[in-house]
């Protein structure tokens, strides 16, 4: 089920009403039953692959919490292996074939026929990471073994975050199914702003810029220059706009009944370095990967040489988490060597930049900052290495569009909401710098904040774009 659909607009009011209606000690089995039904939209037959892992992890966890030694490390082993092994089978099984394949026909020719014919369950990355670290941190010690396996099942698949993230740990969500949430007004005001903004976020600006992205890179060899770039700078707002947005919602749906999520965006096009745009950019992500995989590695206490190989792996990783392509390796391993350079280059930087006063050095590092992200996500965008490359090649050629052609391309209408839409975005952001906006919001009169209500409101029924887009990172 789609947060931007018909149906989540009955689905949510019913559930949130139904929550609050229901006894206390039955409120996490509605959420259950709620959450299999959300996740059933896409196709029920999902739920079995979410209930093997869910199941193993369960025992799993019950097993390391009453073994010692060897027992232990075996009881996380069986879990990780279950997990990994699920997400290599239905992730990168054609990925892995057809490079066995691109190998096997040039030494003999031969080619391997596939199996097994599938798809990709919705969301498979995010609560396979999120059942792994349930496992690991009861290894290590830091979450008591969850022994209701309804509950235990809930982390799983709680709706609002079961499909992208934020990808939880269990220590942050857990003891939270054990609370009593009372109704409380005010923060389901909250929780109702934080939707509507990324509602505003995914259907007005992300989901109107897809049209234009969409057709320019659907069809590389009729552009060059101008259309290839401005196609590539919508590309990593719409992305942004688009997966924030879903955070936004996904944080303000579980506001709403009193669950608090991690937050995984803070403003990351105004980073001044890549490791500040990983900071606050996909959070739950990159501190899964500093926490699971970095630090196991070594992290920053070991030689330079291998902090650094364990930065390019981390990212490498990262990239295939994203999909089953060179692509995604590639994007990985841009923002890898992005890392490295930059910690190379640390010292040579403060003294360029020092020449600056303080306010444009700022703005120069942030320039350069998303320059180079931009340039990653044309990897992240294209379909193959081969499209990828033509952009490069061929975004800075002189093009044979005039700018009222590229305007029509657009579609004039929908280039001036965007455009209102980005200032709006970035007002919003910059005040974000110095003020709690859900604080700034409910200090102004009444007839303000509702005026600012009514219009979002009448913005995005008016300009949204309803076809129902799904979300980018859905397919992840």
């Amino acid at each position: 089920m789609l947060f931007n659909s018909f149906e989540f607009l009955l689905f949510f009011p019913i559930v949130t009403f139904l929550y609050f209606v229901i006894p206390y000690k039955l409120r996490w089995a509605l959420l259950l039953v709620a959450s299999c039904v959300f996740y059933a939209f896409f196709k029920w037959e999902y739920i079995f692959i979410l209930l093997f892992t869910i199941v193993i992890d369960y025992f799993a966890g019950i097993w390391i919490d009453q073994s010692q030694g060897v027992k232990r490390k075996w009881a996380l082993a069986i879990s990780l292996v279950a997990n990994i092994g699920v997400l290599a089978l239905f992730k990168y099984y054609y990925f892995i074939l057809a490079n066995v394949n691109s190998v096997t026909f040039r030494i003999n020719g031969t080619h391997y026929d596939p199996l097994w014919h599938f798809i990709l369950p919705i969301g498979l990355s995010f609560h396979t990471f999120q059942a792994m670290s349930y496992t690991i941190e009861v290894y290590r010690g830091n979450q008591k073994v969850e022994r209701n396996f309804g509950i235990y099942a809930l982390y799983v698949m709680f709706y609002p975050q079961l499909v992208a993230g934020p990808i939880e740990r269990p220590q942050n969500v857990l003891y939270q199914f054990y609370e009593k949430h009372e109704f409380d007004i005010e923060r389901v005001k909250s929780g109702l702003r934080l939707i509507l903004w990324g509602m505003f976020k995914k259907v007005v600006i992300a989901d109107n810029l897809s049209v234009f992205v969409d057709k320019v890179y659907g069809d590389l060899g009729q552009y060059q220059g101008a259309p290839l770039l401005i196609a590539t700078l919508f590309y990593s707002i719409q992305i942004y706009c688009d997966f924030s947005g879903y955070s936004d919602i996904a944080l303000g749906t579980a506001r709403t009944m009193g669950f608090k999520l991690m937050k995984n965006f803070d403003r990351p096009y105004y980073a001044k370095s890549i490791s500040e745009f990983w900071k606050r950019w996909h959070i739950s992500l990159s501190t899964w990967f500093r926490d699971y995989l970095y630090i196991p590695l070594g992290g920053n206490r070991v030689s330079t040489s291998r902090k650094y190989f364990n930065l390019f792996f981390v990212f490498m990783v990262s990239g295939l988490w994203h999909g089953a392509s060179w692509n995604f390796v590639i994007w990985g391993a841009l923002h890898g060597f992005y890392q490295i350079i930059g910690q190379l280059t640390k010292n040579a930087q403060q003294r360029f930049f020092g020449l600056f006063g303080n306010k444009l050095s700022n703005i120069l590092q942030n320039i350069i900052t998303v320059a180079l992200v931009v340039f990653a996500w044309i990897f992240f965008r294209a379909t193959k290495f081969s499209d990828a490359k033509y952009v490069i090649m061929n975004m800075f050629a002189k093009s044979s569009h005039s700018f009222k052609q590229i305007v029509d391309l657009i579609g004039l209408k929908d280039l001036l909401v965007v455009l209102v839409g980005m200032v709006i975005l970035e007002t919003v952001q910059y005040m974000q710098n110095t003020k709690d906006m859900g604080v700034w919001v409910e200090s102004r009169p009444r007839w303000q904040r509702y005026g600012m209500y009514y219009f979002f409101l009448f913005f995005l029924l008016t300009f949204g774009y309803f076809g129902e887009v799904q979300f980018i990172y859905f397919q992840f």
